[in-house]
Formats: structure tokens, sequence, C-alpha cells
């Protein structure tokens, strides 16, 4: 709640209320909240539960299947929160980028592993694609770490709250998000292998790799796990401009 900020004036999303813990919290405090919850006994027992509060709306929906932005009034940025299903992390987050534009910041508690790769640099061995993408679109802070018997019934896992404000850098560095997306992907395919090799078994000729790798200032042999998001984005120019 806190790590969210002033909510008087703000519209914010809660994904997944469940049996609405936070909900509450977040109904006495925000200017309008809507809660996004899939389960369908638990959605019309919080719709029963806040009838009567204008200013909460509890939607009974995959948030994956929301449009975002369309939650946003004019002129406003949403604030989201949620204690994200531990399977769809890696989608919701992605889901998230996609509207980044009608985002200002997100509080989001994740399986501990998954905070530990979203918050990767460079050379570290949980650097990798979701890293690098989440990177380039939000800052990101790791508040706080909770073991499994903070929860009844207790997972098998850690949990680590994320804060993500959105920022996005692709103007900035001069990249297609789309196109450079693709170019991730390839780049990271085979983590073991080095990054030419990587291009080239995504169809990419050896001497434009070659051209490209040393236009970008990166050694021939480095892997995708060593190179910033500066230089894989001019990695991604060069490659672009042949």
């Amino acid at each position: 709640m806190e790590a969210l900020g002033d909510l008087q004036p703000r519209t914010v999303v809660e994904i997944g209320p469940g049996k609405g813990a936070i909900t509450d919290l977040l109904a006495a405090r925000a200017g309008r909240l809507i809660a996004i919850e899939l389960d369908r006994e638990l959605a019309p027992r919080l719709r029963e539960r806040f009838t009567g509060r204008e200013q909460v709306t509890v939607m009974e929906d995959d948030v994956l299947n929301v449009d975002l932005t369309a939650l946003a009034r004019p002129g406003e940025k949403l604030l989201v929160v949620g204690n994200l299903p531990y399977y769809l992390t890696s989608d919701i987050l992605l889901h998230l980028i996609r509207h980044e534009q009608a985002m200002e910041r997100a509080v989001l508690m994740v399986q501990r592993e998954v905070a530990d790769r979203v918050a990767a640099g460079p050379g570290s061995r949980d650097y990798g694609l979701l890293s690098v993408t989440a990177q380039l679109h939000a800052r990101v802070e790791k508040l706080l770490t909770l073991p499994p018997d903070a929860f009844s019934p207790p997972p098998e896992v850690y949990s680590t709250v994320l804060r993500w404000t959105m920022r996005s850098r692709t103007q900035e560095l001069g990249i297609d998000p789309a196109a450079f997306t693709g170019f991730l992907r390839n780049c990271f395919a085979q983590k073991r292998k080095t990054l030419g090799n990587n291009l080239r078994a995504a169809g990419m000729g050896p001497s434009v790799t070659a051209k490209a790798l040393a236009a970008a200032g990166v050694a021939p042999e480095a892997r995708a796990e060593e190179l910033t998001v500066e230089q894989l984005a001019a990695l991604w120019r060069n490659l672009r401009t042949g």
C-alpha cells in the first residue's frame, strides 16, 4: 500500500483481489478502485461486499483479456497492485508492458525466482529476455521477500514484492518495440551459445553478424547475458542498417 504512494485522487487497478484483504484497504484510500477477479465464486462475493461503494468496481474477467488502457480516465495514469498467480506471472507482466502508456506504477508480488530474473543485471545467470524486456520499459525495484509461512496455506516458494515505475526507453534507444522483442528472443534463444551463433541460427549471415557486433563494440565470443540493454539496442540498430 505504502509503495503505491498517495491513492486519494487516483484510479487503482487490483489484479486478483481474491477474498478482498487488500481490496478493503485500497477501497478506503483510492479515489477509484477497479478490482479484476477471474474466480466465478469470489467475484460476486466481492461485488456484494462493496455494494453502495461507488468508487469500487469489480470486474469478473481474466486480466489478460482486459484493455487496461481503456480503464484510465483522460489525462490519468493508472496505479496497479496485485499478488499475481505464479503460473501466469510472465504473461501478466508482458500484458502490463503493452499498456505502459496508461500506467505510472505497479506494485506486484511474484515468485522470488521470477523477481530475481526481472531485476537481474548483465553477467548474472538470471539475466535474460524477461530482464531486458522489463528494464526497457520500467525501473524495477525489489522491495521485500516473504517466506512461505507468511501465507495460509503456505506455498512451496518464497515471494517477492516488486515495484515497477514505468519509463519506456524505446525512443531514447532508437528501437522499434515489436521488432526488438523478436530480436531479443533470437539473442537469448540458447543461453549457452555465443550471441553470434544465436543470430546466425536465426538466419543472419556470418559477415553481417560480425560487422554488426564490431560496430556495436561487442566481442565476437560474447553471450547475450553479458550485454547491457544499451549494447543490445546498439547491436539491433547496426543489424537493421546492414
